[in-house]
């Protein structure tokens, strides 16, 4: 067996944790083909899931984001919410995904007419059925999308401080960068962190550097999702370092939205060369035709890691999440003892 089919089986049984997964962009080719059955004539998305990686193929940031709102037009109801949910879960189950902690749009449900208390309900529903079925542990990262303004921060923030699903631990704010400032959302994120909330807004992703420090400054971010720009301004790199203030990087997703032009050029190396905390994680996995194991393969080519040094990237990610102590502790305690066994101390 070659080195790289050795570290390939070593990371598909290596216990994980995921920080940075869409609830909409985790839906499967047949998850998304069945949905869109189900809708036929009413959307755009293709029911044939051999169509779906033709759909599934972005021109630019814009595009995917295009895309990605033609797949969310497909939750309609609580009983999707809850399929997919649970179905999410089934596949991070089958990656040993230990705990995920899952961006959840609200907004995108209720402004289609499911009541909050609804998506609540089916999300904690599959939440505690994924826990029971298959040993998996869920958590909630209510998101706002930025594109649809303070209304959509203002439904997402009612939803997270008056209904408060019991797995929901942070809050955060997604969708495209561009024209899109930080700063107006600053009271929302105030509320969510003096309810308790973690702040993990996007930013320098498809912008720079300074998307981030506008996250710094007006969000109180405590993790940053996606981050990469950050490899262009030292003192940023410095600060993030310095703060324990980690990055949620996603190599191939930034690929594939155009945000860096190839994996080659991909600024991880220079970001963990400066030592800035970074997790590994997949974003959109069906959409762009990877896996969290996947994302550790790409990851471990880019640092040029054996097994030792991918089973402490599992352990990186655990320490950056909003696990409680016992759990960290426990899967922590997992991971040593997988990698004492499968070469990775």
């Amino acid at each position: 067996m070659s080195d790289e089919h050795a570290l390939a089986g070593f990371i598909a049984g290596l216990p994980k944790a995921e920080l940075h997964v869409h609830h909409i962009g985790s839906a499967s080719p047949r998850i998304v083909a069945e949905l869109a059955a189900r809708h036929e004539g009413s959307s755009p998305v293709p029911a044939d899931p051999e169509l779906l990686a033709d759909y599934f193929t972005f021109t630019d940031f814009a595009h995917f984001i295009r895309v990605y709102l033609s797949v969310v037009d497909l939750i309609r109801d609580a009983e999707d919410v809850r399929t997919l949910t649970y179905e999410i879960a089934r596949e991070l189950a089958a990656q040993q995904v230990r705990y995920a902690e899952l961006t959840l749009t609200p907004y995108s449900s209720i402004v289609r007419g499911i009541p909050a208390e609804e998506f609540c309900d089916a999300v904690e529903d599959a939440r505690r059925r994924a826990r029971a079925d298959f040993g998996t542990r869920l958590a909630w990262c209510f998101d706002i999308p930025g594109e649809a303004g303070l209304e959509a921060a203002d439904v997402t923030l009612d939803a997270a401080l008056r209904v408060r699903p019991d797995g929901l631990v942070s809050f955060g704010l997604g969708g495209p960068e561009a024209g899109v400032p930080r700063a107006q959302f600053a009271p929302h994120f105030e509320q969510a962190v003096a309810a308790g909330l973690h702040s993990v807004p996007h930013a320098g992703e498809s912008t720079g550097p300074e998307t981030i420090w506008d996250s710094l400054t007006h969000l109180r971010a405590e993790r940053i999702g996606h981050g990469i720009a950050a490899a262009r301004d030292p003192r940023l790199m410095d600060h993030l370092r310095e703060n324990d203030i980690p990055l949620e990087v996603c190599p191939t997703s930034n690929v594939c939205t155009r945000s860096v032009a190839s994996l080659a050029d991909h600024p991880l190396p220079a970001l963990v060369a400066a030592g800035v905390p970074v997790t590994i994680n997949s974003d959109d996995p069906p959409m762009f035709s990877t896996t969290l194991d996947h994302e550790y393969e790409v990851a471990a080519g880019l640092l040029h890691l054996d097994a030792a040094g991918v089973a402490d990237l599992a352990r990186d990610a655990v320490r950056a999440s909003f696990l409680d102590e016992t759990g960290t502790r426990d899967l922590l305690g997992e991971i040593d003892a997988y990698a004492a066994v499968g070469g990775g101390d």
